[in-house]
């Protein structure tokens, strides 16, 4: 369901705010815009609250959580109801604990041997983090001898890269601060997180 949604919308949207009122409305507005798959990420004070009162809401968005760093946050956010988890960066914990629940978990990597660690621990796609620091070209060059690893890159990416990160291999990309502003979520401004989420969408898949 994750890998589907994400192969097919091209995007997943990661939200940081330090407050969300309304993570339903966001959802909605995101999902209408052609981003389904959305992460609340622990950097969000009450964050549990938030993706409970998200995965309860009427949207087609597929809710997870991120910033996931150990079993402690993979089972607040599994008991909240995300049905995936990604983590900044390896963590074998988060990982025992979400394959203990048969929940996705998209585990962060930047080095060739932190994928294949990656890949050991049964990520459903690795997360390339900070993929700012290495560019698009990096991630072809890791395809090559992880061809079957579904990549997703996270970091400074928007709507100006993210076609090229897709043509380096990419499953989908991240879509930040830059479709999903703190502020926007401040006001409810859904018309403009929808609208900026349409446009992220078409510049990854060239449409």
């Amino acid at each position: 369901m994750l890998l589907d949604t994400l192969r097919h919308d091209r995007a997943l949207a990661v939200v940081r705010a330090p407050r969300i009122d309304d993570p339903a409305g966001l959802c909605r507005a995101l999902a209408a815009g052609g981003i389904r798959t959305v992460e609340f990420t622990f950097t969000t004070p009450g964050v549990e609250d938030v993706i409970a009162e998200a995965a309860a809401g009427e949207h087609d968005a597929l809710v997870g959580a991120g910033t996931v760093t150990d079993a402690r946050t993979a089972e607040a956010a599994i008991a909240a109801g995300a049905r995936f988890l990604v983590t900044p960066g390896l963590s074998e914990s988060a990982a025992a604990v979400a394959r203990e629940a048969g929940v996705p978990i998209l585990l962060g990597a930047l080095s060739p041997t932190e994928v294949m660690r990656a890949v050991e621990l049964g990520a459903a796609a690795v997360k390339v983090f900070p993929a700012s620091l290495v560019g698009p070209r990096y991630l072809r060059d890791l395809g090559g001898p992880f061809p079957g690893t579904a990549f997703v890159p996270s970091g400074g990416l928007d709507a100006g890269n993210a076609r090229a990160w897709m043509e380096a291999g990419a499953l989908a990309v991240t879509a930040g601060s830059s479709v999903v502003s703190a502020a926007d979520i401040a006001a409810a401004s859904w018309a403009a997180v929808t609208e900026r989420a349409r446009e992220f969408g078409a510049a990854a898949t060239g449409a």
